[in-house]
């Protein structure tokens, strides 16, 4: 086995021994490089384990996470990656579930106000690829520079309004 492999590994065993799920997402790029296609899945499985813990140890201490801090920053991606992923698979009552979650755990408004369409949109059965073409704004989104689906058009606020007067019956 090579040096490199052997360093990758090294490296990726301490981030994972330090619940470093930021650390773990830097490395992802050498990882995609040198592993195969069963490790870079194991690889991903591990920093979704790490999210979903911290997700638990957040939730058990009645706290919310801060995107300005690198670890929360990157428990949110892997969850919001995750419930995507769930989406993705049509599994919208799963995504729906999740979203509704990771609205409520950030202090970030923009993140929780985003993922409320999210979660919306998915709780309604709107497929993803229809979230994508009808409610997103995904040029906009692409020029932010987040991790998420951040903005929306005016169908968004629609899907909004409808869902607040459902609500309210």
């Amino acid at each position: 086995m090579s040096n490199k492999v052997q360093e990758l590994k090294a490296k990726v065993l301490e981030a994972q021994q330090n619940s470093d799920i930021a650390s773990l997402y830097v490395l992802a790029q050498q990882a995609h490089d040198i592993f195969d296609e069963d490790t870079i899945a194991g690889f991903y499985a591990n920093i979704l384990d790490l999210a979903l813990e911290k997700l638990t140890d957040t939730l058990e201490s009645h706290r919310v996470m801060d995107m300005n801090e690198v670890q929360d920053f990157a428990t949110l991606r892997a969850l919001y990656e995750y419930a995507i992923e769930h989406y993705s698979a049509g599994q919208t009552a799963d995504a729906s579930a999740l979203f509704e979650v990771l609205s409520g755990l950030s202090s970030d408004e923009k993140f929780s106000s985003a993922l409320k369409f999210h979660w919306i949109a998915s709780k309604e059965n709107i497929s993803l690829d229809d979230f994508i073409a009808k409610i997103a704004d995904i040029e906009s989104t692409q020029k932010t520079g987040t991790f998420y689906i951040s903005c929306f058009n005016k169908e968004a606020q629609k899907l909004l309004d409808n869902s607040q007067q459902e609500e309210s019956k």
